[in-house]
């Protein structure tokens, strides 16, 4: 089932993305998919997941970025080829703090068939002003085929410098 992000964000699709039901692509755990539909290779759509959570303890960004490469490595291979700290200036509205990017490679199985993807994953964090133990984590990933990546990085790069938090509007 699709999940809720812990806080409210604003962000644009670069041109050709569309957004997608989370349930019906396959992605339960994500709150928001976009699919890259005119990069389908043997299959496979380039696509653009958010999702995220509260965290209550004091893992740090570098610590939930493993998290993650944990999870992936229990459904294949994978490589850290990458590995840096975001700060405000490439993601200016969200976050104080800074983030962390992370760019794998992944070997894998689509319908029983071996698939090589690349992910370029951003994670941020939102403290709660009053309570600096609760923060929320913000997860925005790029997937895409290693023949796929040079067409929708630059549209992933674009999306990022458009996510901000979303203003509440008055009652």
């Amino acid at each position: 089932m699709a999940t809720t992000l812990p806080v409210k964000i604003s962000f644009s699709l670069p041109d050709g993305w569309q957004a997608a039901p989370p349930d019906e692509v396959g992605a339960p755990g994500a709150a928001f998919v976009a699919l890259h539909p005119l990069s389908i290779d043997e299959g496979f759509t380039a696509n653009i997941t958010i999702s995220g959570r509260m965290r209550n303890d004091s893992a740090t960004m570098w610590d939930i970025a493993g998290e993650s490469v944990q999870r992936l490595a229990e459904a294949g291979t994978v490589e850290i080829v990458k590995k840096s700290e975001v700060g405000t200036p490439d993601i200016p509205g969200l976050t104080d703090s800074p983030g962390v990017v992370q760019n794998l490679r992944l070997s894998t199985t689509l319908r029983g068939e071996p698939l090589e993807l690349l992910q370029s994953q951003v994670y941020l964090g939102m403290e709660d002003v009053k309570n600096p133990a609760k923060r929320a984590v913000v997860e925005l990933v790029l997937t895409a085929k290693p023949t796929q990546l040079g067409d929708v990085i630059e549209d992933f790069q674009a999306f990022l410098r458009t996510v901000r938090p979303a203003e509440d509007t008055p009652a």
